[in-house]
């Protein structure tokens, strides 16, 4: 229990670091989670569902999410035309460029994380395996 204590409260710290960076940009964590996987998605847009499904949550924080970024302008819904009942969230160019924005600051605030090289690379593997086994990606 030490270790997941631990994990915890990084993740507390990460979050609340995140959040400082991305507040002046109008964002949170979670809206920036989505305009990132928008990002990295094939076509820049996913159905909504798949979006949940992702970050694993609910429904009700996507529709949430979608709308407060459609809001600003960063995303638009679209029919999905594989569905004809779903709805899909499309990147838009400001959506896009904010995104790498706010990584740009991520990156330079995460870069400060008190460890070397090799620690970062053990550390990255042994999350990896239990993100892996637990099915968060093959």
């Amino acid at each position: 229990m030490a270790v997941v204590t631990a994990v915890m409260r990084v993740q507390q710290i990460f979050l609340a670091r995140a959040e400082e960076v991305l507040r002046p940009l109008g964002l949170t964590f979670a809206r920036y989670e989505v305009l990132m996987l928008l990002l990295f998605s094939r076509e820049g847009r996913l159905p909504l569902g798949k979006i949940g499904e992702r970050l694993q949550v609910h429904a009700a924080s996507v529709t949430n999410a979608i709308d407060r970024l459609e809001r600003d302008g960063l995303v638009e819904r679209q029919p999905n035309p594989r569905d004809r009942r779903g709805t899909l969230a499309r990147l838009t160019p400001k959506g896009r460029r904010l995104a790498e924005r706010a990584t740009v600051r991520l990156n330079d605030v995460f870069e400060a994380v008190p460890l070397d090289p090799g620690e970062l690379d053990r550390l990255g593997g042994a999350l990896r395996t239990i993100r892996r086994d637990a099915g968060d990606f093959s």
